[in-house]
């Protein structure tokens, strides 16, 4: 019988004390299916004061109330509290560094008055990469394994690679570094490189360097024992094209024997139209036939007339460059002219409020749009519409195909990362596959492919066909944990 690998899981937010995006997903369910499935893993985040201590439960942890940590020849003093994530399952110990100083404020990473980072972001979070191993230390838990996620975690493996690689308590620990999305890499002067307290022969471009200034994420990538991203396309694309590596392509395909890439899981007690508490008609596959209703209601919701032979394409998205919609705007008269509708939901992006507002201004009776985020509305898209639209420039992994899908409405991506490897390209002829894919980040690709699907939809034996195909494919932790534990397993064959 093999060993239960211990793991410590840090992250800079995770459901359901913090969320920013995708990252505090996966933070809040990966952990729960990795204790599910026989191993000892705690998470640990900052303790942010925008998250209620009362509404969570959280408590002291009694030999962690002072903790000292050092940090540029002197000690702050912080403590660490703690909280469980629970599943019918399992519980999940979480432990958050508290420091009202660094994390006593409304936001995560932006101020939300503002709009701006905080200016200390950089010390923010070397305190926070500092004192987990402190907090480890004193808690005197040791894993077997620290697997880091994104920027913000990055110098924990350069920590340990330097200032505590003669520390006996560290020994034989190895680590694993996720990158989530490579566009956001915790770039700071270099005087934050002297806040670190690393040693100054490790700032070299062979180290965490970057055209002079300070790289969090590449330090994560240079000292990490193995690196991953969140699907295997993506973990391709970011070590061999420069429009992805964002200026640190040739150091991960240097480290290409190291890099992996495991596609998201998604939660299905959340994410299903058998149990989704957000939609007024529930479905599964044998009784498709219901869907429509939730067709009926989210376009009563938008202002839209029915007509179940128009297909309603939907869109929910953070509104930024990186997720196509500059190809949208490009097309937008010949896009209305089709038979279809479509419905939006997202915030983001002046430029795109700007676009989307214009266009229901001037398509009113076709489209319909809203600037904001509503969790209900969310649900409400995936259940109702017939079509849902990714056409992003890159995409890590992407989530919302993969509900879509479970919900058996058909997605249009652009074959990027998690997009490629998650939706299979449909045959009209015979009615396989699951979606319908372009290569080419181009308007008039996109625009083919959109008139491709519509043609498809027409033929309502087909389309059903390719609606049960995405409803009966798995993309749920269980798989993707699996892998996860693959990799801890490698390390720690590594290590004997």
């Amino acid at each position: 019988m093999s060993k239960d690998i211990n793991i410590l899981y840090v992250v800079a937010e995770a459901v359901p004390f913090a969320k920013t995006g995708g990252l505090a997903d996966v933070a809040g369910a990966l952990p729960q299916t990795v204790k599910e499935l026989g191993h000892e893993i705690r998470i640990m985040m900052p303790k942010y004061a925008s998250f209620s201590e009362r509404k969570f439960r959280v408590h002291d942890v009694i030999r962690l109330r002072e903790i000292n940590i050092p940090i540029r020849g002197t000690c702050i003093t912080s403590s660490v509290k703690s909280a469980f994530i629970s599943s019918s399952k399992v519980k999940v110990q979480v432990y958050f560094l508290a420091n009202d100083k660094y994390y006593g404020r409304d936001g995560i990473y932006v101020n939300p008055h503002t709009k701006k980072e905080y200016a200390d972001n950089d010390e923010r979070f070397i305190f926070f990469c500092k004192g987990t191993l402190e907090t480890l230390k004193k808690l005197g838990w040791r894993p077997d394994i620290i697997h880091c996620n994104d920027w913000h975690t990055g110098l924990i493996p350069a920590y340990l690679k330097t200032i505590y690689k003669d520390d006996p308590f560290f020994k034989n620990i190895k680590t694993i570094f996720t990158i989530h999305n490579l566009a956001y890499q915790g770039i700071f002067p270099k005087e934050s490189f002297d806040k670190s307290d690393l040693p100054s022969s490790i700032f070299t471009p062979d180290g965490v360097e970057f055209h002079g200034k300070f790289n969090f994420m590449k330090a994560g990538i240079v000292y990490a024992d193995i690196i991953n991203t969140v699907s295997e396309k993506y973990a391709q694309e970011i070590r061999t094209k420069e429009e992805f590596g964002f200026g640190l392509e040739k150091l991960l395909n240097k480290r290409k024997n190291d890099l992996y890439g495991i596609i998201n899981g998604v939660d299905y007690n959340v994410w299903s139209p058998q149990t989704d508490e957000f939609i007024p008609t529930k479905y599964s596959a044998a009784t498709i036939s219901k869907k429509v209703e939730n067709k009926k209601a989210l376009l009563q919701k938008y202002n839209l007339k029915f007509d179940e032979n128009i297909p309603v394409i939907g869109i929910i998205s953070r509104l930024a460059d990186q997720k196509g919609f500059d190809l949208i705007g490009d097309i937008v008269n010949e896009l209305m002219s089709l038979d279809i509708q479509m419905v939006v939901l997202g915030t983001g992006e002046k430029r795109y409020h700007e676009l989307f507002q214009k266009i229901h201004n001037k398509y009113p009776d076709k489209f319909g749009v809203y600037l904001g985020f509503s969790e209900s509305l969310a649900h409400l898209i995936e259940a109702g519409s017939d079509m849902f639209l990714m056409p992003s420039r890159y995409e890590p992994c992407g989530l919302n195909q993969i509900y879509s899908l479970k919900y058996g409405t058909v997605p249009i991506v652009r074959a990027t990362g998690g997009l490629d490897d998650t939706i299979e390209n449909v045959d009209e002829k015979s009615g396989t596959g699951t979606g319908f894919k372009f290569n080419k980040y181009d308007s008039k690709e996109l625009l083919k492919t959109i008139k491709k699907a519509i043609k498809v939809y027409q033929d309502k034996k087909i389309w059903t066909k390719i609606m049960k195909n995405g409803m009966s494919k798995d993309f749920s932790w269980s798989n993707s944990a699996k892998k996860y534990i693959a990799l801890y397993k490698k390390l720690i064959k590594e290590k004997e």
